[in-house]
């Protein structure tokens, strides 16, 4: 990529970076983070469209065979983009190689997968012919010979076509560096011309994505503008325009490609694209929340880069994700701000932001979310929020609930849930407040969720702490009677429990699956131990569905920690014989007595409850 041209959007100096599809390593001049204050606002009294969640898009991460990651890690964080061309697979592979099938292959069952979650697939065309940044013998149109690149055209256009499946076609990326393009610009500007020609000849409706440069657009770069003269000249501009931001900002990226555009009377606004952004030292909950704002903000769609190499680049979801021994998918902390932005619908309203920080924020009847990022500094975040007369039944008396989480980078590492960081209701002044929070790692991230001061409840997982894993709606059955289990964290609705007060009671709650809507009950209301924890349809005013939620305390413990007494039988749910095998199952047992001696298979983290 150019190094030139490009600016850490926050403290930062240049990066020195290859492309996001080969493993590579990144050398950062950084800054020292520093302490600061600063202010955002939010006005919900400006509202704009609904939400389609551009930032929602990465480049590979699904396994070859396209079995894997899980669909809910797609369709929770609503999935909206997948680029990829079978890179990596074989090393030398592709045309060049006479490895051409291996490679079509996995794109295929990527392509219909992603079509299948309610994606679009960005087809790399340039991976399929072998150029993935490993040294190949020839590129399209060495001397002056388009035999063998017109056949390949020819076989990637009739596979597609066999599919069904309508593709955008990135012909070639990264085309201004010699690790993808080690040929003459002219060469390249003649395999776009052919290229773009036959594509458009056999699928006029599909869309061509370029140049997908490793640089940002700019007046300046010799590169940028000679592309753009090209195909301004040569009537073969693409439908949607693209680049690089690794790192960027894509607000000031859009603006100048603006200029640079109307400056050749080519007509925009037309999609841009920005089909790598996030450089591998930017990939964390505050960086990640950074750049869905300023997506949304600039008005462009995003892809998220992947820095894998090996066997990882088909996996793991772009690195949001972790593998635990067992083999399983776990979520990393940017996962979770992807699900929270996911979450976010009705309407898009006016965010101002600050130097380090920018938010992206909506309101919807009952509710209103804010998903505040930034990094490279920490220090406090006071948000504003204003205005918010003009929501809909989320002011009650002049006051309003306020729920603050922090996403939690933890180095990289799997994360089980956000933990909310404070749960009050506040009095307006002025129809508004100001929310304060607290930015003590700079690679975290914050959620704000605005509700109706009456609703008590919360939504968590339950972590029960002899084992780490999590209370979970057992196969996803949907049927009354359905045991409940422990296991992995996955962040799936079978793992969230959304915990209603029961009215009358403190600290009492109906505990009830996100999934399925039904109720954590103690089957046949027994008061035996050992008695089965299930789900069943809930009932009202059913003491076996009801539970006490007990503060554990102990040395060391965390003020997220809970015994699950249920109401009926003041029993404990438990998870079986102490049992640490994912699937143990869980059951009622006599509870342990608070403090040092608490079992901790008895005590459940959760994480979306107030300390």
């Amino acid at each position: 990529m150019d190094t030139a041209l490009l600016g850490r959007h926050r403290g930062f100096a240049v990066v020195l970076a290859i492309c996001a599809l080969v493993a590579a390593s990144v050398a950062v001049l950084t800054a020292p983070a520093r302490a600061a204050d600063e202010s955002i606002a939010v006005d919900f009294s400006t509202a704009g469209g609904t939400p389609t969640y551009r930032a929602s898009g990465w480049i590979y991460g699904m396994t070859e065979d396209a079995s894997a990651p899980a669909d809910h890690f797609y369709r929770d964080v609503e999935f909206q983009y997948m680029r990829a061309g079978g890179a990596q697979l074989d090393s030398p592979g592709g045309w060049v190689s006479g490895k051409y099938d291996r490679r079509w292959n996995a794109t295929r069952a990527q392509m219909l997968r992603t079509r299948s979650l309610g994606g679009r697939f960005v087809l790399l065309v340039h991976d399929l012919w072998g150029a993935d940044g490993y040294p190949i013998s020839r590129f399209p149109g060495d001397n002056g010979d388009w035999t063998d690149y017109d056949s390949f055209l020819t076989r990637v256009i009739d596979d597609v076509r066999a599919t069904g499946v309508p593709v955008q076609w990135d012909l070639w990326n990264e085309p201004n560096i010699t690790l993808f393009w080690n040929r003459p610009q002219s060469q390249y500007f003649e395999m776009w011309r052919r290229a773009y020609q036959r594509v458009r000849a056999a699928f006029p409706t599909h869309l061509i994505v370029g140049p997908s440069c490793a640089c940002v657009p700019s007046t300046t770069y010799a590169w940028w503008n000679q592309f753009l003269d090209f195909v301004r000249a040569g009537n073969v501009v693409p439908d949607i325009v693209s680049w690089h931001a690794l790192p960027g900002d894509p607000v000031a990226n859009v603006a100048a490609a603006n200029t640079t555009l109307d400056s050749r009377n080519i007509p925009h606004p037309r999609p841009y694209q920005i089909n790598e952004y996030g450089a591998s030292n930017e990939q964390n909950p505050g960086d990640g929340a950074w750049y869905i704002a300023r997506l949304e903000r600039a008005g462009a769609d995003g892809l998220r880069a992947n820095w894998a190499g090996g066997g990882n680049l088909h996996n793991d979801l772009a690195n949001l994700l972790v593998r635990n021994s067992a083999g399983r998918h776990l979520p990393k902390g940017e996962w979770w701000v992807y699900r929270f932005y996911g979450s976010q619908t009705g309407r898009i309203v006016s965010v101002t932001p600050s130097p380090a920080y920018d938010a992206f924020a909506t309101k919807a009847d009952g509710v209103a979310k804010v998903l505040v990022g930034g990094g490279g500094t920490t220090g406090n975040i006071a948000v504003g929020l204003r205005r918010l007369d003009t929501t809909s039944g989320i002011v009650q008396n002049n006051r309003v609930r306020v729920v603050a989480q922090r996403v939690p980078h933890n180095g990289g590492g799997a994360v089980q849930g956000p933990v909310t960081v404070q749960d009050t209701v506040v009095t307006l002044s002025g129809d508004g407040t100001t929310i304060n929070l607290p930015h003590g790692n700079a690679d975290d991230a914050f959620t704000i969720t605005l509700l109706p001061p009456g609703d008590g409840g919360f939504q968590s997982v339950a972590v029960v702490q002899h084992s780490q894993q999590c209370l979970d709606n057992t196969d996803l059955s949907t049927a009354d009677g359905n045991r409940q289990q422990q296991f992995y964290c996955e962040g799936g609705d079978q793992q969230l429990w959304n915990f209603h007060p029961v009215p009358g009671s403190t600290g009492t709650y109906t505990v009830v699956n996100q999934q399925t809507g039904k109720c954590l009950d103690i089957t046949g209301a027994s008061t035996a131990d050992g008695a089965a924890v299930e789900q069943w349809t809930c009932l009202s005013g059913a003491t076996n569905q009801q539970f006490t939620l007990r503060r554990v305390t102990y040395s060391g413990n965390d003020p997220h920690d809970y015994q699950l007494v249920a109401r009926h039988s003041g029993k404990c749910v438990d998870v079986s014989g102490v049992s640490t095998s994912a699937g143990a199952p869980v059951i009622q047992w006599t509870c342990k007595p608070v403090g040092q001696s608490s079992p901790l298979n008895q005590t459940w983290r959760l994480w979306g409850r107030g300390a």
